[in-house]
């Protein structure tokens, strides 16, 4: 119990260093807090010089509120729980596979180091990204975990800071699926791996941005707004949605997810008794808790 408790202790105090010095830009190229924040401001200027839907405010409906989830999920969720909760428990999965004498690294393929280190990467981002799909289609098939996802659904107008409106839980399913499938490709360099997030990240904003883009045929491959747009459709052709894409739109292509029926620019967007979904932080969190 001891060692749980110092790496929680450690974990606190390593994140808030680390909080710190992204904050004073002791981290240069890889910094993720004015990463975001370029990221941001890029995709809201080209939704105000290029938008789709043209009477729509700049400041749309709930601005300030994805706003907020976008800085609280990237940053102070990790500081307040999911750091801590993430090393303690792999710390945990590991003494438990210790206890039948198995170690994590006896799981391990290959390490990326072995390779090229473009194709190190590459491996990388399809396999989180695929793992990410089937995480994404838990989020609606499991009525446990859609209740958590509903915050994310919950978007009425959709916007660049909608791509990080998501209930704190959501981060710990992913994590949890992605933990072994990590474990078997083996170690990434932590600078490397953040030209895959900041990618990511971009691609996200794009998807929720005001912008009526679809890359022509790299539709195929990238997730994008036009498609996107649909899986926050209200009405949808099956009750557990469609294009579950994160960053990649191949997984629906390949698994026929896909849903595009025409151009979904004035479409209504959330999910069936929306109307009753609060609108603030708080009761948002605590959705998932009610008992009706």
């Amino acid at each position: 119990m001891e060692k749980y408790i110092d790496i929680i202790k450690n974990s606190y105090a390593g994140y808030w260093n680390y909080l710190k010095q992204e904050l004073l830009f002791q981290n240069h190229w890889d910094n993720y807090f004015y990463g975001l924040i370029a990221i941001s401001l890029i995709v809201w200027g080209l939704e105000i010089v290029f938008p789709w839907r043209k009477n729509q405010s700049i400041f749309r409906k709930d601005f300030w509120l994805d706003t907020f989830y976008m800085f609280f999920n990237f940053f102070l969720l990790n500081l307040i729980v999911l750091i801590a909760l993430s090393n303690t428990v792999a710390q945990f999965f590991d003494d438990l596979l210790g206890v039948v004498g198995i170690s994590i690294g006896s799981f391990q393929l290959f390490d990326v180091d072995d390779l090229p280190k473009w194709l190190g990467l590459l491996v990388f981002f399809i396999v989180s990204d695929f793992v990410q799909w089937n995480t994404h289609r838990l989020l609606h098939r499991v009525d446990f975990l859609w209740n958590f996802h509903k915050v994310h659904h919950s978007v009425k107008q959709m916007g660049f800071a909608a791509h990080l409106r998501y209930h704190w839980m959501e981060p710990v399913v992913y994590k949890s699926l992605l933990y072994i499938p990590m474990a078997i490709i083996g170690g990434f360099d932590a600078q490397d791996v953040a030209i895959v997030y900041f990618f990511s990240i971009a691609i996200g904003h794009l998807n929720h941005a005001n912008l009526g883009w679809s890359y022509g045929p790299l539709k195929y491959v990238f997730n994008n707004p036009k498609m996107h747009i649909w899986h926050h459709s209200k009405e949808l052709p099956v009750s557990y949605g469609v294009n579950f894409g994160l960053t990649l739109s191949l997984w629906d292509y390949m698994f026929k997810t896909n849903y595009i029926p025409h151009d979904g620019r004035d479409i209504e967007l959330g999910f069936e008794g929306d109307e009753k979904f609060p609108e603030n932080f708080i009761q948002q969190e605590l959705y998932p808790l009610r008992k009706d």
